[in-house]
């Protein structure tokens, strides 16, 4: 059975729970008599240890849900939907979206994640599956720690508001979570845009004034913005003298302010001025290698061959801190190297 491969942000940090499974399969008869040889022959069904004395359909249906839940592009996923399907129907995933906020209300993110994933991936459809899946993702990054882990979880939750909107325009709620992550990404414009179409859509009259309050604190970080978006379109004197005028006082300890100065002054070969911006950014944003490999290309050109060095050694040692943080990460979650 062909199958479209999804990318998976965070199934690294789900499918450590399938250790708790074994796979065996389904009988001839069992097949024939139920009209399931044709897609089910050879396929491998997923059984709790803990169930082995009390496999049911129900219970074959939930594991192969929690199964594709934790790993999308499980081989026999498409197997698994149709047995789903045919079993049951598309409301089976209403009860997954059930058990998903069960465990959230628990805390049990990644429960909760598995459960909303498996409920769209047998039904595209369900809306409340997606927006499900963005709050839990949305609550897990909030208590994540490690750097990796927010990440992935960010992106999966912003994805998921976003595509809830497309879905159903007039879903207010996803609207509104959806412009804190745009928040979190320094996407003021877009946040501003999200927001307004809450302002719209909602009848909440408290989360509308939090929201207008909101909104006005982003008229500034939305001019700055601006600013960097002149300096990506090529537009360098227009951007400089707009973020140059963000350069004191409140914003100016935001580190992509002075980046997008920095590259500016560069592109406009003020190689002075250019590095004073970059050595900025590490003021506020130490680790920063996109920082760090600007200053080398600046100080190879200026032929300063003791700060090529110094920045080119700094950057390798970063680039191997991510990685002992990421392989202690994974080690801490029993996660493979293999």
């Amino acid at each position: 059975m062909t199958m479209n491969t999804i990318e998976d942000r965070i199934g690294k940090y789900l499918v450590p729970h399938l250790k708790d499974f074994i796979f065996d399969e389904l009988s001839e008869g069992y097949l024939t008599r139920n009209g399931l040889a044709d897609f089910m022959t050879g396929v491998p069904i997923p059984i709790r240890k803990d169930e082995l004395n009390s496999i049911s359909t129900l219970a074959i249906a939930r594991n192969m849900a929690f199964v594709i839940g934790c790993n999308p592009n499980f081989e026999y996923r498409e197997n698994y939907i149709r047995y789903i399907l045919t079993a049951f129907d598309k409301r089976f995933s209403q009860g997954l979206v059930a058990d998903g906020v069960d465990g959230a209300q628990k805390s049990d993110f990644d429960y909760a994640c598995i459960q909303f994933r498996a409920a769209f991936l047998i039904d595209p459809e369900n809306v409340d599956a997606l927006y499900c899946y963005g709050r839990a993702c949305k609550d897990a990054y909030e208590l994540g720690e490690e750097e990796d882990f927010i990440a992935r979880f960010k992106a999966e939750s912003l994805e998921a508001f976003e595509k809830v909107t497309l879905k159903k325009p007039d879903f207010a709620e996803a609207y509104y979570f959806l412009g804190y992550g745009y928040i979190n990404l320094g996407l003021y414009l877009k946040a501003k845009l999200t927001w307004e179409e809450f302002m719209k859509l909602s009848q909440d009259e408290e989360k509308k004034k939090e929201i207008n309050e909101r909104l006005e604190l982003l008229v500034e970080p939305v001019k700055i913005e601006e600013g960097y978006n002149m300096i990506l379109s090529g537009k360098f004197e227009e951007g400089i003298e707009r973020l140059s005028q963000y350069t004191e006082g409140e914003y100016s300890s935001w580190w992509p302010l002075w980046y997008y100065l920095g590259t500016g002054y560069e592109a406009l070969e003020m190689n002075e001025e250019a590095i004073g911006n970059y050595l900025k950014v590490l003021s506020f944003s130490p680790s920063n290698i996109e920082a760090m490999e600007a200053l080398v290309r600046l100080y190879e050109v200026t032929g300063d061959a003791e700060k090529v060095e110094k920045y080119t050694n700094k950057i390798s040692l970063v680039k191997e801190n991510i990685e002992k943080d990421r392989l202690e990460a994974m080690k801490d979650k029993g996660i493979s190297f293999s």
